[in-house]
């Protein structure tokens, strides 16, 4: 089967990731237990008039994916894959806060239009004019990975050759006191760069949108190739390390031939138990990177740590914000990534450089 290269990127975060000339050379530590992203000059992308009227999921989206393409010297695609944990959340909120207010009556249809989880897909293929194949994933903390997935199928299989992937989600009020409400957010604020020594439930939530162009072939701006993907909804923790091994060994390689593994901890007490079997076992002896303490928690912030390994295989270099443990490989060939959130929904990504 052919070969899956990321061509292009962009990446709107909690951090300084829109400009693609730098690599986290300014991190932001915040202390808080909710964190927005950085918003960028959407009007730049975006019509003034239209933008007033989008959810900022869908702005983030088109900004994000308007940079891949540029990046990749592409003006179209063959597909958009999209993958969101909760779609245009604020507009669910608002049209559903609406029903009760207005009692049913007199309703405003935007924020209904605007609320579907794939309003953020079908607003990017209407914003490049392409008429391709437009999914959305909607597979909790595996729906980039789904993306990624249904991706590599497509273009190992000859479908397409070019792909608009990313991962999306936004804050909403309501949605952030409901996870407040059941202890899926910490109940005090922690400073980001503590994040992993705080031992306590809950994590840091945030925001963001991470797309990427992956082609069946390399260019001068590609960035990594990507080898294999994994999800496992369920999984114990004294599986990981068989798992680990056998899907490496699907690839003919071992431990030894990873240069690094980017770990998605978030610093909750309850599960970040899962990354420490392996951490503390078979990756010991492993550079170990992480990213939450940048990035908070969100159903696709896995998305962002896929453009954190695709930009250390680029740029052979590692920054020191996200150094977990180990030292910096002389050479950096093999990436892997692995995450899972509350215990479910277990991923395993494999990028090598091209």
């Amino acid at each position: 089967m052919g070969k899956v290269y990321v061509n292009g990127l962009g990446s709107i975060s909690a951090q300084n990731t829109f400009d693609n000339t730098a690599f986290l050379s300014d991190v932001e530590y915040y202390t808080d237990r909710v964190i927005p992203v950085i918003d960028v000059n959407y009007k730049a992308f975006i019509p003034p008039a239209a933008a007033r009227r989008m959810a900022k999921g869908i702005k983030m989206g088109i900004a994000a994916s308007r940079t891949a393409l540029q990046e990749a010297n592409l003006e179209n695609v063959d597909a958009i894959i999209t993958g969101t944990g909760m779609g245009c959340v604020r507009d669910s909120e608002k049209f559903l806060s609406a029903i009760i207010d207005n009692d049913e009556q007199y309703l405003t249809p935007t924020p209904f239009i605007q609320s579907t989880h794939n309003t953020v897909g079908g607003q990017i293929a209407l914003d490049m004019g392409c008429k391709g194949y437009n999914f959305t994933y909607v597979h909790a903390s595996v729906s980039f990975e789904s993306a990624l997935l249904d991706a590599m199928l497509q273009i190992q299989t000859d479908e397409s050759q070019s792909i608009l992937i990313g991962g999306v989600d936004e804050l909403a009020p309501h949605t952030i006191e409901i996870h407040k409400a059941v202890n899926h957010i910490k109940s005090e604020a922690v400073e980001a760069s503590k994040l992993l020594q705080n031992k306590t439930k809950g994590a840091v939530f945030s925001e963001g949108a991470n797309f990427f162009v992956v082609s069946n072939e390399k260019s001068q701006t590609s960035y990594a190739e990507v080898v294999d993907v994994k999800l496992i909804n369920t999984l114990e923790a004294d599986e990981l390390n068989t798992e680990l091994n056998a899907f490496l060994e699907e690839q003919n390689l071992s431990i030894q031939d990873l240069s690094a593994v980017v770990l998605g901890c978030n610093g909750d007490v309850e599960f970040d138990g899962f990354y420490d079997v392996l951490a503390e076992n078979s990756l010991k002896d492993t550079s170990q990177l992480f990213y939450k303490h940048l990035s908070g928690e969100f159903h696709t912030a896995s998305s962002f740590g896929f453009w954190l390994a695709a930009r250390v295989l680029k740029l052979q270099t590692i920054p020191e914000a996200v150094v977990l443990k180990g030292d910096m490989p002389s050479e950096i060939k093999n990436v892997l990534l692995y995450n899972q959130y509350r215990g479910q929904n277990h991923s395993f990504t494999l990028l090598k450089s091209c």
